[in-house]
This record gives structure tokens, sequence and C-alpha cells, in this order.
């Protein structure tokens, strides 16, 4: 009698047979699996929605600052909370799952591989094996775009808990925004007017403000009333760019033109890990006396407010930073703004430190001009030096001595010593370490007789060519590429034109003026404003703002543009760095207090200094 063979029909029915006698607690447990992977993929909310780097879109704040004084990090949950509506799997559970189906799936194919032939004539066990593997590959392309595999995370998963509970307590302290890598924000979409330009009547009413879609809205033809929207709504609208920043005062009215661009500019640097800098950056009458009493100022009567402006994205050493300037000035800010969209256009900004070194030059009075001579010869000696060396870092926990410099003129010696000082600007420093080492030389010249601790070589605040030859604080050099469309476009002008200005105005015309470090357009305007919105001594803007500026047209037809400033004198600890409002303007750039190397902090403020300045030279030249 001959085998009937199965056909299709057959096999299905079986298979249909086979599912009707699964328990019905084995079907419960199957449904039970389902909705538990269903709540594995819906229960967890997104720990840390960002904004689009490029655009910005409308995260919502829901509501905006009135007050600067008391906030803190955690204050700013509240405007990223409506970001978070996406709800985002628990990755670590599902890692695991892919792991067990991995296991499942292979050890269904040595199952079937050890015994092939007899589940090949069986069509029950191999429909058995068909659904199985089906389950499998349904699974898997379900769960497509996850690691299969990460041992890494694996490990890591069984502590994540644990870290969380170790770190609760300061979570307050840390960023809202962590990334890996921070991202570089494009150029600004537009330029600034100047502010002399801007006329607001506030005299009385004005009629509502309409505003028009761009043409990719939906309705060209809608008007919207822009002040009857709210804060979080207008600051989205910023943020995508289909209103821009500068003209909020003209949209709205100058009081809430503030507070929406300071809830705009807080969304833009939470990407940057800097989202609560302008917490105690003032927009109201307000100053903390106490904190001036004994550090700032004598005799206070009160203090004179000045407006701070927002200048960036500048692409600065592959990074995007922001930078305020504190000014008075009509036309400074959007000027630098405008130089900052070109650089970002074209290469970027990159900054280079030579030298970092404050210094401070004693004047020794000698019985004779010998004597004078023969001290600066034992400065000389490199063993001398290092007795020095010894005596000054005994003062000092940062300071180190790098170099002493005698100059002599008859009787007198002017021991010019540099000192690297960290994230300070220094001059405290430097000043007591002098006194030790002018200890040391007595002993060692009994007739030696201190005449001033500053002898004016140093030189502090005051024109020399000493600081532009030797240098003092930072000496920077930063340079671009502005590609000649953008030079077309955005200044406004060709390369050979601002080339050849550059060449007559700022080389020629500053030589015959007998300038010293003044070989640029307006680099102490630019110095200045940074320095009184992050706590700079302003006096010191005048050996800081030595500069020159170089431009040439290169082989492509390009723009190069270099700025060389030899003694930027900045710090980011000590003087008026701990006012709230200096210490704002220093979070806004990212620098604020010491860094986690000494002298970093300090550093990117004087690479953010030299590159504002080199920002606002070539827009000023193609202005003239």
């Amino acid at each position: 009698m001959e085998t009937q063979i199965p056909t299709i029909g057959m096999r299905i029915d079986s298979l249909i047979s086979y599912f009707d006698a699964i328990p019905n607690t084995s079907k419960a447990f199957v449904i039970i699996c389902c909705l538990f992977s269903f709540f594995l993929l819906n229960s967890s909310p997104n720990p840390a929605a960002t904004l689009n780097t490029s655009t910005y879109p409308g995260c919502d704040v829901t509501k905006a600052k009135t007050s600067n004084k008391g906030s803190s990090a955690c204050n700013t949950v509240s405007k990223s909370s409506n970001c978070e509506s996406e709800p985002q799997p628990k990755w670590h559970i599902l890692k695991l799952l892919n792991v067990i189906a991995v296991i499942g799936l292979l050890t269904s194919f040595f199952w079937f591989a050890s015994n092939a032939s007899t589940y090949i004539n069986d069509s029950n066990a191999l429909l058995k094996f068909m659904a199985l593997w089906s389950g499998f590959l349904c699974y898997f392309f379900g769960f497509f775009g996850i690691s299969f595999i990460d041992v890494e995370e694996l490990e890591r998963g069984s502590s994540e808990e644990e870290e969380k509970q170790r770190t609760n307590n300061n979570e307050c302290q840390k960023p809202l925004f962590v990334h890996k890598q921070l991202p570089v924000h494009p150029p600004a979409s537009c330029t600034p007017v100047c502010s002399d330009n801007l006329k607001i009547s506030t005299d009385k009413p004005s009629k509502p403000t309409t505003f028009t879609p761009s043409s990719n809205s939906t309705n060209t033809n809608q008007k919207t009333d822009i002040k009857s929207l709210s804060n979080s709504e207008i600051v989205s609208m910023v943020l995508s760019n289909k209103i821009k920043d500068h003209q909020l005062e003209k949209l709205l009215d100058p009081y809430r033109a503030v507070i929406v661009r300071r809830a705009t500019f807080d969304q833009k640097l939470s990407t940057l890990n800097q989202g609560d800098a302008l917490n105690d950056l003032p927009y109201e009458h307000d100053l903390e006396y106490s904190r001036v009493f004994g550090a700032n100022c004598e005799t206070v009567i009160g203090y004179v407010p000045l407006p701070v402006g927002m200048v960036g994205p500048l692409t600065l050493n592959g990074q995007t930073v922001y930078f305020p300037m504190a000014t008075t000035e009509g036309c400074l800010v959007a000027s630098t703004n405008r130089g900052c969209k070109a650089i970002s256009q074209g290469s970027g900004a990159s900054s280079t430190i030579t030298r970092d070194g404050i210094t401070r030059a004693p004047c020794i009075r000698m019985k004779s001009a010998k004597e004078a001579a023969e001290l600066k010869i034992w400065c000389e000696i490199p063993q001398n030096f290092l007795t020095l060396k010894a005596a000054f870092e005994s003062t000092t926990s940062f300071g180190k001595l790098q170099s002493a410099q005698v100059t002599v003129a008859g009787k007198n010696a002017y021991v010019r010593l540099c000192c690297f000082s960290g994230d300070a600007m220094g001059m405290n420093m430097v000043s007591k370490g002098s006194l030790a080492v002018i200890d040391l030389l007595k002993e060692k010249f009994p007739t030696l007789d201190l005449l001033a601790l500053s002898g004016n070589m140093c030189t502090d605040k005051k024109a020399a060519a000493i600081n532009w030859i030797e240098g003092r604080g930072k000496s920077v050099v930063v340079e671009s590429i502005i590609p000649k469309d953008v030079v077309h476009a955005t200044l406004k002008t060709d390369v050979k034109k601002i080339v050849t200005v550059n060449i007559n105005k700022n080389l020629i015309g500053s030589a015959m003026a007998g300038s010293i470090g003044g070989f640029n357009a307006h680099a102490s305007n630019i110095v200045s404003a940074v320095f009184l919105a992050t706590g700079q001594d302003p006096a010191q803007n005048v050996e800081s703002s030595n500069c020159i500026t170089l431009m040439e047209e290169t082989e492509d037809g390009d723009l190069w543009v270099s700025c060389t400033m030899p003694s930027i004198e900045v710090g980011t600890v000590g003087g008026g760095t701990g006012l709230p409002a200096q210490s704002a303007g220093l979070k806004i750039i990212g620098c604020k207090g010491g860094g986690e190397q000494p002298g970093a902090n300090a550093k990117k403020l004087a690479h953010v200094v030299a590159s504002a300045v080199m920002a606002g030279g070539p827009n000023f030249i193609s202005a003239l």
C-alpha cells in the first residue's frame, strides 16, 4: 500500500489542530508577554530631550523669567518638560531580551541540525520549527536598529540604578543638558541692525503689531498679532527663524523683548551645557552691595547699569561659543555679530596661545652702577634663578615663576618677573611673590634698596613697547578664512578692497602715527566691552588691546584674516569676576571660575577676546 504524501492543506490543518490543543494557560502567558513588551516600550519618558542644533525647534518655555535671583539649575527642568512628550523604551531590558532571543534562535538551529533528516520528513515538527523561526524573525525586524548584543551596556546596566542613587543628591548641581560632544551651532541666519537706527515710541500706545508668516508656512496670507502670543510661542518662532531676534523690540515692547530674548538664548546655551548662565545676569535694577564691600569699591552710592548684548554663535576651535558685550556704543554688538557670522560661514576661528605669564618689575636702587650690573649678572645664572624661583613659589599654590629679566639704568635695576598665574589674572599673586624675591636679593646684596614694587617695566595699564614685544598675560594669535562669496553676501564688499583698506589704514596709517600695538581697526572697542561684561579690569584694556590685524587674498580668492595680540590680561577668578552679573558673563562663555586644569578657563576667555577682535575687524573695514 502506497504512503499518502500530505498536502499543504493537510499540514496547515494539522498545525491548526496543534495550536487548538495548546492549553489556555499557555495562551494567557503569550498575551501577558505581549502586554509586558508594550509596557516596556511606552512607560519610560525621555530623560534628556535636546534641541535640534540647526534650527532649535519649539521647545516650550512654560514660564518667562521675571526674576534673576535665587534660581538654580533645577529650575530649568520646567522649561524643558514639554519637550519630553515622546516615550522611550527601557533599553537595558530590551537588550537583555534581545540576547535571550538570539540564544533561543541559535538553540533551535542546533536542535534542528542534530536530527535534520527526521524533522524534514515530519510535517508537524517542521511546521513547528518554521513557526518558531518566523516568530524570531518578526521579533528582530520589529526591533530593527537596536543592537542585539552590547556587552558593555549589559555590564553597566546592573549598576545604573546604584549610580542614579549615588548621584541623586547632586542632580541639581549638574547641567540639565549633557552631551558627549557639544554641538556646533550654524552661523546666524541674520545680522542685527544698528541700534542707532531703531526708533521706538513709548509715548502713546501703538496699533497691534502683525506678523506675516514666512513662505514656508502653511498659509502665507494669514497675519498674526505677535503681542497676543505667549512668550513661549514667540520664543519658538525665534528659534525656528520665523522671527529675527533683533526685531523683537519693534514687534513687542523693549522690556518684553529682553525677556523673550533671554529665554531664547537660554534655550541655545542649554545645548552647550550652559542653560542657567543668564540666571545671575540682571535685567532689572538690582545689585548685591554686600559683595561689593571690601572687594570692589569704597564709599558706594549706587551703580551704573550698562546694556549687555549677546554675540554669537561663533565657531572657535571647532566649538560654538557665545559671549556678552557691555557697551553704550550703538552698532558695536551688531558689527561684531556680523563678523562672527562671516567667520562661522567660513573656516571658523582657529586660536593659539603662544605665551602665558603675568609680569611685575620692582625698581631697585643700588649704591653704584657696578653693583646694579653685578645684580643683573647674578640673576642670569641658572642656579641663582632656581633660588629666586623657590622663594617666589613659596608664597603661592598656583604661581610658577618663569623668568627674571633685569634691566639696568645707572644705579637702578628693574627685575621683570614673569609668572604663570593659573586662572587668576595674577597681579596680586605676582606682587606677593616679588616681595619674597626682593627679600632674598637683600640677603645677597645688603645695599639693595627697594624704591617701588612696580617700576613701570611690567608694564601695567600703560602703552609700552615691552608688552608689544615680550608679551604680558596671554599672547594669542587667531586666524580664519572667509570665502569670497561670504565677503560679498555678508560683508557687502570684495576681498581685494578689504585687503587694500587694511594695508593702508591699519598698517601704513598706524605706522605713520608712531603707534605701539595699534595696527588694527578698533580692537580696544571690543576688548573693553567684553572686559566690562566679564568682570575684568577695564584699565588693562590699554595693553590688552595691543593687536596687529593682517589680511590677505588666498590663491582661491578668499579672505585670510588674522589677529596677533601679545598681551591679553584676563582671569576667571578674583576681582570683579565674583560679582553675580559679571560671573554670569563668564558662564555664558563657559569659563566661570577655575578650570579642570589650572589656567584652562582663563585661556578660553583669552581665545574668545582675540576671536571677538578678529570678528570686529573685517566688518568695520568693509563699512568704510
